[in-house]
C-alpha cells in the first residue's frame, strides 16, 4: 500500500529508516479519546473550494484537504458516541484586538487580516459540530497541551490514548502528538483524518510522526477499536462529597 510520503521519501533515507529500528508499532490502549484539532472555518473555509482560492478569504485554509477529512472525523466521532468514548475538541481563542497574539505575528505577514465580515474563525464546522456531552478545549499555541486544562480532563477520564484527527498534520497535530508521547499516552495518528495546507508538510508529519511518537492509523482501522470496547467504558458519576473525619 502506497504511504502518504513515497513521492518524497529519497531511497537513501528509506535505507536507514529500515535500519534504525524506528516505527515499531506501540499499539492502542484500553481507554481511548478522540481529539478533533481545529477544524474549524479558519483552516477550512466556509465551502470546499481550490486552496489557492479559499486562503485568499481564509488566510490559514487548508482547501479540498480539509473538506476531503471530514467525512472520516465524523465517522470518528459517530462510532465514539456510539460507545460513549470521549470526543475532545479544540480551537481558537485569540482575542480581536491581537493583545494576546504572541510570537505568531513573527512568522506571517498577514497576521493583520481579519476573517471574512461577519464570519467566526474560531467555529467548529457543522459537519462535526460538538454535542453537549463533548470537550471543546480553547487554546492560543499550537499544543493541546498548552495553557489549557486538557491533561487534568484525560486524568480524571483516566485516558490512557489519544486518537488524533485535525489541522493541520505539521502544526497543531504535531505538536499535541508530541506532547502526549511526552505525557506517556499511546497515541494513535488517523492520517486519512488529518490535513494541512501543504502536501509535503503532511507527508513529512505523518512519516515522522509514526517513526517516532505514534501509531499512523485509518480511519477504519480506529473506528474498529472504538466498536471493540466495552459499552459503558467511560460511564461517570461525579464523586460524592464526605463529611469530614
Amino acid at each position: 500500500m502506497a504511504e502518504p510520503w513515497d513521492e518524497f521519501l529519497p531511497d537513501d533515507d528509506r535505507a536507514v529508516y529500515a535500519r534504525t529500528g524506528h516505527g515499531a508499532r506501540a499499539g492502542f490502549g484500553e481507554r481511548p479519546a478522540l481529539m478533533v484539532i481545529d477544524v474549524n472555518r479558519e483552516f477550512l473555509g466556509d465551502r470546499p473550494e481550490p486552496i489557492l482560492r479559499s486562503v485568499e478569504r481564509w488566510r490559514n485554509s487548508c482547501g479540498e484537504a480539509g473538506w476531503k477529512a471530514l467525512p472520516v472525523i465524523a465517522g470518528l466521532i459517530a462510532a465514539c458516541r456510539e460507545r460513549r468514548v470521549p470526543v475532545i475538541y479544540t480551537t481558537g481563542a485569540a482575542r480581536s484586538d491581537g493583545w494576546d497574539r504572541g510570537a505568531w505575528g513573527w512568522k506571517n505577514t498577514r497576521m493583520h487580516e481579519r476573517w471574512p465580515e461577519g464570519e467566526d474563525g474560531f467555529a467548529i464546522v457543522p459537519e462535526v459540530a460538538p454535542a453537549p456531552g463533548d470537550i471543546v478545549v480553547r487554546k492560543l499555541k499550537p499544543s493541546a497541551f498548552c495553557g489549557t486544562p486538557l491533561l487534568g480532563h484525560l486524568m480524571q477520564l483516566r485516558v490512557d490514548t489519544l486518537i488524533v484527527t485535525g489541522a493541520s498534520t505539521s502544526g497543531c497535530v504535531r505538536a499535541t502528538v508530541v506532547d502526549a508521547f511526552s505525557h506517556n499516552l499511546h497515541v494513535a495518528v488517523v492520517a486519512d483524518g488529518c490535513f494541512d495546507r501543504y502536501r509535503l508538510a503532511h507527508a513529512a508529519n505523518l512519516f515522522d510522526m509514526q517513526a517516532k511518537y505514534a501509531d499512523l492509523v485509518t480511519g477504519d482501522q480506529a473506528r474498529a477499536y472504538i466498536r471493540s470496547l466495552a459499552a459503558g467504558l467511560f460511564d461517570y458519576s461525579p464523586p460524592t462529597p464526605t463529611a469530614a473525619g
